[in-house]
């Protein structure tokens, strides 16, 4: 009998909502001041494995996931859901552009905002030292 199969795998709901907020890019400051609590509660439940429903709620609501998610994510229905995505050959998905290109494109965007925003401030401070006399 193989038990790797078996569903009595607990799910560890604090390591869920740590995983959900990494693949999300957000640090425990930022969700802990959604939450109005203070990062080590945040650190606290993603310790423990299992959490307070109204708590669970909270932080779904926060990460913008359902209480599903963090209550019934393992890694392999995990695996299972990146590997369909990846496998699922009927979609073909080709960038049209190249994404350094993009970048490079939006950084030198944001050199000319800040050279006109510098230009703009010297103006502004010529301009009162000139009211002020």
């Amino acid at each position: 009998m193989n038990t790797d199969t078996a569903p009595n795998k607990k799910v560890h709901q604090g390591r869920n909502i740590k995983r959900l907020r990494e693949m999300l890019g957000i640090k425990q400051e930022s969700l802990a001041f959604d939450l109005g609590v203070s990062q080590a509660v945040v650190s606290d439940y993603e310790q423990k494995e299992a959490l307070d429903e109204k708590i669970l709620e909270k932080v779904s609501q926060a990460l913008k996931v359902s209480v599903d998610a963090i209550k019934n994510m393992t890694d392999e229905n995990l695996t299972n859901f990146f590997q369909s995505f990846y496998d699922n050959s009927s979609l073909n998905y080709q960038c049209t552009f190249n994404p350094i290109d993009k970048i490079i494109e939006l950084y030198s965007e944001k050199e000319e905002l800040y050279k006109q925003l510098l230009k703009d401030k010297d103006i502004l401070i010529e301009k009162l030292s000139k009211d002020s006399n």
